[in-house]
């Protein structure tokens, strides 16, 4: 979980493959009202990011030997909506300052998420709380060191 280019569709198939379950990209699962919003540079709002977050915790419990998904998951609220759907869900919460995301989406041209939303997501960010169990990784290290980091996260109680 984390921002927009934190690096969650970097991080995420390299940790699904280690771990060999699926991967997938929640973006994959927008509705095209979401990204026809978005794409405009108009915020979603909670009521646009309820369905798209049901139908992710779906999947995810769908996945009979586990799963890892890329979600942004940017508020207690979300992350609390994906436990329900699956208990024990595990967190990796990539982490980067505002600077580094930014130049992370100014390589990216052409995806749907513009780079003027990324104040709204900063905005809408709540890090997750210690009781939340999270790992916490700095997006500022190599990819290779983000999965070694992953690769011991605890087990779930």
């Amino acid at each position: 979980m984390g921002v927009s280019g934190s690096g969650k569709s970097t991080l995420g198939p390299m940790l699904a493959e280690a771990l060999a379950v699926p991967f997938a990209d929640a973006d994959a699962f927008h509705p095209p009202a979401n990204i026809e919003k978005m794409s405009r540079g108009e915020a979603l709002t909670d009521a646009d990011r309820t369905p798209w977050l049901m139908a992710l915790g779906a999947w995810l419990a769908a996945q009979p030997q586990g799963g890892v998904i890329g979600c942004s998951a940017l508020k207690r609220a979300y992350r609390d909506l994906l436990r329900a759907a699956v208990p024990g869900l595990r967190l990796i919460f990539l982490s980067g300052s505002p600077e580094l995301i930014a130049a992370r989406q100014a390589a990216r041209p052409g995806h749907f998420m513009p780079a003027s939303l990324m104040a709204s997501q900063f905005a809408t960010l709540e890090p997750p709380a210690p009781e939340e169990g999270a790992l916490t990784l700095d997006i500022a290290q190599p990819p290779e060191a983000l999965l070694r980091a992953a690769l011991i996260l605890p087990q779930a109680n």
